[in-house]
């Protein structure tokens, strides 16, 4: 009796990979092996730089805090170490934004802890 083999399975599992890898440089976008190394490789990046896109953007939010606070005569560590004491419960997140697109507001926190 023949060999079964469904190709109708592995041809789909192929083009599968093929199609996500379109767009890609040379021999990445049609080369099965070449293709699927790729691909296997690219989701490798995609999770590690889910998290450091985290890590990037609390170092950016960090520079614009210290920025604005220095406007104040402030420095960052100051700044939140007073934030603590007085028991304001702000995160960097809208703290940066406020400083950012809302000076006034951040100078009221700033008097606010001096």
């Amino acid at each position: 009796m023949p060999r079964s083999v469904n190709h109708v399975a592995s041809r789909a599992r192929r083009k599968r990979i093929l199609k996500l890898t379109r767009g890609y440089y040379g021999a990445r976008k049609n080369v099965w092996t070449v293709a699927k190394n790729t691909w296997e490789k690219g989701l490798t990046y995609a999770y590690r730089d889910r998290r450091n896109k985290k890590r990037n953007f609390r170092s950016l939010w960090i520079q614009r805090i210290n920025a604005a606070a220095r406007l104040e005569n402030m420095s960052y560590s100051t700044l939140m170490g007073a934030l603590h004491k007085a028991g304001i419960e702000i995160n960097r997140k809208v703290l940066a934004d406020l400083a950012v697109n809302n000076p006034e507001a951040f100078k009221a926190i700033v008097d606010k802890v001096k």
